[in-house]
């Protein structure tokens, strides 16, 4: 990933700032006074994302692998050396982050029940659980193409192909 020095530094005094505990770690509750990501239905899954399977704490290497997701894809990337690792921000990355928030038992598929509780989180009350339901089984039978009644990785990949991923799953927080 890279970062200018500049970048490093400016992301490294936000990340001191949210540090509450002054501890060199964040926790959730940090997180969580952020008011783009309270405000944000996803708010939470984003936070999880942050935080490795079972920890409760995120250092500063954590926090920046994490963001490096969300870093646009410069025009000058684009041609790197495609024998090296994929980098964080690729768009192959992007969908996999994106389709984990969705895959809420990790079983690298998305459920209907998954799907339910995303679109809850999305739209809060204001749609009955009959158009829910609806939007979702639309949804999956859209995506689903071997008919297990599922969205796999490889099919979330298919749906989203026509998508701005890169645009849309970009912040601009280095400038």
């Amino acid at each position: 990933m890279s970062v200018s020095h500049s970048q490093i530094t400016r992301l490294y005094s936000r990340f001191t700032s949210l540090d509450k505990g002054e501890n060199g770690t964040l926790s959730r509750e940090d997180f969580q006074r952020i008011p783009e990501l309270a405000i944000n239905p996803l708010g939470d899954r984003i936070i999880n994302a942050f935080f490795p399977e079972g920890e409760d704490q995120v250092n500063f290497r954590g926090f920046m692998r994490t963001l490096a997701h969300f870093r646009p894809i410069e025009d000058n990337e684009k041609s790197k050396d495609q024998n090296g690792p994929e980098p964080l921000n690729s768009r192959s990355n992007k969908l996999h982050f994106a389709f984990r928030l969705y895959d809420l038992d990790k079983d690298d598929k998305i459920s209907r029940d998954e799907l339910l509780q995303v679109l809850r989180m999305m739209v809060g009350v204001n749609i009955s659980d009959e158009q829910l339901g609806s939007i979702a089984d639309r949804t999956i039978q859209e995506a689903d193409q071997d008919g297990d009644s599922a969205i796999s990785f490889a099919e979330f990949v298919k749906v989203l192909e026509k998508v701005d991923v890169e645009q849309k799953m970009s912040i601009r927080f280095l400038h």
